[in-house]
C-alpha cells in the first residue's frame, strides 16, 4: 500500500526496523509469513511495532486478512510493511495434503490517545454515584459565599499579619427630619425592594460609626420621621436607590423607543389629523360652503379673543334680532315681505375672517408670494422673505394643506428671501422659488427632505437681481404641432425676461432685455427745453408679467419706471406697446380671465389703473386710500370683481356697483401691513398675507356674482 496526500507526494511510512537488509524487496498485500520466520525474527518485529503475535502457522499458507477485522484496522493505522522472504524448500505432495490447524488470537489493544469522559451515560452503573457527588458539589458551592469554613487563599504564601488601625473623625452630627408620606407609598417602596434586591447588599455593609434612631411609627398618623447619618448610608438606602435609579433609566429608554418609533409617528400623524378636523370643523364647512353643525357646548374659535368678540357680535346680533321681531308684530304681513325682501337687497358684502395659517416658524417673515397648486386645489405654497434690502433674512417655502392649518406640511429653507414661487401644471409636484439673490430653485414636494431638485446657482446666465416674479407658462409648439409645453418664465430686477429649460441642471435663454424708454420731453416756463437725466442704466427693473389668458404669445411687464410693456415671445428687441399712467412702480398685472382684451395693473403711487390693450390711455383709476397698492387679482367667477391689498387694508371692488369705492374691506392687524392677495379656486374665500408672516382666510358674504359672459 501507499499513501499520497492531497499534494500528490508519496507519505507512505517506512519500517523503523529490518531483519536483513539483503533480504528480497519488500511486498505489498497480502500478509505471509513461514514458522521459521516468526520464530527467527516476529518476536523482535512485532515487539518493536506491537504487532500481532500469531503461533502456530505452517510455511506456504497465505493468511488473509479479512476487511473490517481488528488486524486489518490495527496494521491499517500502523502501516507496517513486512516483508517476506522467498522459500528455499519444495513443498512435496504430502505436505500440500496434510492437514493444518491454525489458532486465531486477539492481540493486545493498542492505545495511541486516551481521554477519560467527562459525562457518564444514565444508565451506566456509576450514574447515580456521580449524580449523588455532583449534588453534593452543588451544595458546597451555594453554601460558600460568607461561610468561615471556606477560605480562598494561594498556596506557598504566607499571609500578612493582621493590624488593627484607629483614625479619629470628627464628631458626628445627628440630624431629625420629617415628611408626610401615604400608606400606599409606603407599600410601593417595600415592594419595589422585595422585587428586585441587590446580592451585595449583605457583603457591603459598614458598621464603623454609624447609629441610627428607632422610631415607632403611629397607627393614625401619616408622618414618618426618619433620622439620617449625614457621614455614611446604609446597604438598604443604596440598593433602594440605586433600583430606583435603574427603574427610572428603563423607563426613560423605553419611553425614547416608543416616540421614535415609526409606527407611533404615524399614529401621532393621523391623531393630528382627527384634531384639526374637530378643531376647525365649523370653519372648514364655511370655506367649502358646507351646513355648519355647531355644538353649543363646545367653543370651536382657536383663540380667545376671537371667541369673545364672535360672542358679542352674536349678542348684539341676538337684541336686534329681538327688536326687529317685537316691531314686525304691528306691521301686515303684506307689508312685511316687502320690507324682508328690500332688505335681502340691500345687504351689503362682507368679509368674514375664518383662520390663519401661522406657526412659531413663519412669526416674523413677511409674506411676500403664494399660489395654489394645479393639482390638488387644497395645498397652499407661500414664500416668505423681506422686500427691502435692509431687512434681508433667511427665506422660508412652506406648504399649507387645510388639514392642518397650523403646521405648514413641507418646509424649505433658503439662504435668502424668497420672493416668488409657483407650482408647475405638467409635473404638479414640481415648486419653483425665486430668491432676493437672484437664483431659482426647483423643489419636489412629494419628497420629505428640504433639498433642491435643481438650483441656479451653476448658470452662468443666472439673475443678478432679486428675482420678483416667476410662472409656469403653457405655450405652443409652433407648426411642429406636439401640443404644448411648459416653461418657467421668471423676471429680475437686473432688466431681463428669461425662460428656464429644465434639463440636468436649470438654465436660461433671455426673452426680453427690458430697456428705458426716454420720456416726454417738457418745456421750462421761459420755452426752453428740460435737459434729459443722465442714466444710470440702460435698462429697466423688471418688476412683474402676466401671460395673455387666451394667446400665450403675448405678455405684459411691468418695470420699476412706472412703465408697462406689451411683449411677444418671437420678438425680444422692441416693445409692441408702452403704457404710461403710473408715476411709481408698478408691483402687479393682471389680464380679465373673461375680458381679455382689458388687464388691471397697480403701483406705489396708491393707485389702480384699468387698461384695455388697444388704447394708451387708461379706461378708470381707482384709489381709496393713499398707501401703497402691493398687489391685485381678478376674481375666477366675474368679471367684474377684483380683490386689492394695500398697506392698511384689503379691499374687494365690484365694477357692476361702483367704480369708486370698494364694496367691502378688512383692515390689517395693529402693525401689520398686507402685501399679497389670493382668491380660492373652487370657493368664494379670499386669502390675504401680511408683513408678520400671517395668511388670513376670509370668507366673502352677500357678493353677487353676475354671469360671467356679461362684459
Amino acid at each position: 500500500l501507499q499513501v499520497f496526500d492531497d499534494e500528490g507526494k508519496d507519505v507512505t511510512p517506512r519500517p523503523l526496523f529490518h531483519s536483513d537488509l539483503t533480504a528480497a524487496v519488500p511486498r505489498q498485500g497480502k500478509l505471509l509469513a513461514s514458522s521459521a520466520y516468526f520464530g527467527a525474527t516476529g518476536s523482535g518485529f512485532l515487539s518493536s511495532f506491537s504487532a500481532h503475535q500469531t503461533s502456530g502457522v505452517n510455511a506456504g499458507l497465505d493468511e488473509t486478512v479479512e476487511p473490517g477485522s481488528r488486524q486489518d484496522t490495527t496494521l491499517s493505522l500502523s502501516d507496517v510493511q513486512v516483508k517476506r522472504e522467498e522459500i528455499e524448500e519444495e513443498l512435496t505432495k504430502k505436505d500440500l495434503e496434510r492437514r493444518v490447524d491454525i489458532y486465531l488470537t486477539e492481540t493486545e489493544t493498542i492505545w495511541i490517545l486516551a481521554m477519560p469522559p467527562a459525562v457518564v451515560s444514565v444508565e451506566s452503573e456509576d450514574a447515580g454515584r456521580v449524580q449523588e457527588r455532583n449534588r453534593i458539589y452543588v451544595d458546597i458551592c451555594k453554601n460558600r459565599p460568607g461561610n468561615d469554613r471556606f477560605v480562598e487563599k494561594m498556596m506557598q504564601t504566607i499571609n500578612g499579619a493582621a493590624k488593627n488601625k484607629e483614625v479619629q473623625c470628627d464628631k458626628i452630627i445627628m440630624e431629625d427630619k420629617g415628611m408626610m408620606v401615604t400608606s400606599w407609598d409606603l407599600y410601593d417602596s417595600f415592594n419595589v425592594s422585595e422585587i428586585k434586591p441587590t446580592p451585595k447588599a449583605e457583603g457591603s455593609r459598614a458598621t464603623t460609626g454609624k447609629s441610627s434612631k428607632s422610631h415607632t411609627p403611629k397607627k393614625h398618623d401619616q408622618t414618618t420621621s426618619v433620622s439620617s447619618d449625614r457621614g455614611s448610608t446604609t446597604s438598604t438606602m443604596i440598593a433602594e436607590s440605586a433600583i430606583l435609579a435603574r427603574i427610572h433609566e428603563e423607563k426613560e429608554c423605553h419611553s425614547e423607543a416608543i416616540l421614535t418609533s415609526e409606527n407611533f409617528q404615524q399614529d401621532l400623524f393621523f391623531m393630528e389629523r382627527i384634531l384639526m378636523e374637530n378643531i376647525f370643523q365649523p370653519k372648514l364647512a364655511a370655506y367649502r360652503q358646507l351646513p355648519v353643525l355647531t355644538d353649543p357646548g363646545v367653543t370651536t374659535d382657536t383663540s380667545g379673543t376671537a371667541a369673545a368678540r364672535k360672542e358679542a357680535k352674536h349678542g348684539e346680533h341676538d337684541k336686534e334680532k329681538k327688536k326687529e321681531e317685537q316691531k314686525e308684530a304691528f306691521i301686515e304681513p303684506s307689508v312685511l315681505s316687502d320690507l324682508k325682501k328690500t332688505r335681502e337687497e340691500i345687504v351689503p358684502p362682507r368679509l368674514e375672517w375664518l383662520w390663519s395659517y401661522m406657526c412659531d416658524l413663519t412669526n416674523g417673515h413677511s409674506v411676500s408670494s403664494m399660489a395654489w397648486s394645479k393639482a390638488n386645489p387644497d395645498l397652499l405654497a407661500v414664500g416668505y422673505g423681506a422686500f427691502h434690502f435692509k431687512e434681508q433674512k433667511k427665506g422660508l417655502a412652506c406648504c399649507w394643506s387645510l388639514k392642518n392649518p397650523m403646521w405648514p406640511e413641507r418646509i424649505f429653507q433658503c439662504e435668502h428671501g424668497v420672493t416668488a414661487l409657483d407650482f408647475s401644471t405638467a409635473s404638479p409636484n414640481l415648486l419653483a422659488v425665486g430668491t432676493y439673490n437672484g437664483s431659482v430653485t426647483i423643489y419636489n414636494v412629494r419628497s420629505c427632505k428640504d433639498t433642491a431638485l435643481l438650483d441656479s446657482s451653476e448658470s452662468s446666465n443666472k439673475h443678478t437681481g432679486p428675482v420678483w416674479q416667476l410662472r409656469w407658462v403653457e405655450q405652443d409648439r409652433g407648426a411642429t404641432g406636439d401640443g404644448k409645453k411648459e416653461t418657467l418664465i421668471c423676471i429680475s430686477a437686473d432688466g431681463r425676461i428669461t425662460e428656464w429649460l429644465i434639463q440636468k441642471r436649470l438654465d436660461c435663454t433671455d426673452l426680453m432685455k427690458i430697456k428705458r424708454t426716454e420720456s416726454e420731453k417738457k418745456k421750462l416756463p421761459g420755452g426752453k427745453e428740460r435737459k434729459n437725466e443722465v442714466l444710470i442704466s440702460q435698462q429697466a427693473a423688471g418688476m412683474c408679467f402676466d401671460f395673455h389668458p387666451k394667446d400665450a404669445n403675448f405678455y405684459l411687464a411691468g418695470t420699476e419706471e412706472g412703465h408697462i410693456h406689451k411683449c411677444s415671445c418671437s420678438c425680444s428687441e422692441q416693445f409692441l406697446e408702452t403704457y404710461r399712467g403710473h408715476k411709481g412702480p408698478v408691483y402687479k398685472v393682471a389680464w380679465n380671465p373673461f375680458s381679455t382684451d382689458t388687464f388691471l395693473s397697480c403701483s406705489a403711487d396708491w393707485s389702480i389703473i384699468l387698461w384695455h390693450q388697444d388704447s394708451q390711455t387708461p379706461m378708470l383709476t381707482f384709489t381709496s386710500i393713499p398707501a401703497f397698492v402691493h398687489d391685485i387679482m381678478w376674481s375666477p367667477k366675474s368679471t367684474f370683481v377684483f380683490a386689492a391689498v394695500n398697506e392698511s387694508r384689503v379691499e374687494i371692488w365690484d365694477l357692476s356697483v361702483s367704480t369708486l369705492n370698494p364694496v367691502t374691506s378688512c383692515l390689517a392687524e395693529p402693525g401689520a401691513k398686507f402685501t399679497s392677495v389670493l382668491f380660492a379656486k373652487t370657493t368664494d374665500c379670499l386669502l390675504a398675507g401680511d408683513t408678520q408672516g400671517e395668511v388670513s382666510v376670509f370668507e366673502l358674504h352677500n357678493l353677487a356674482a353676475p354671469p360671467s359672459d356679461k362684459v
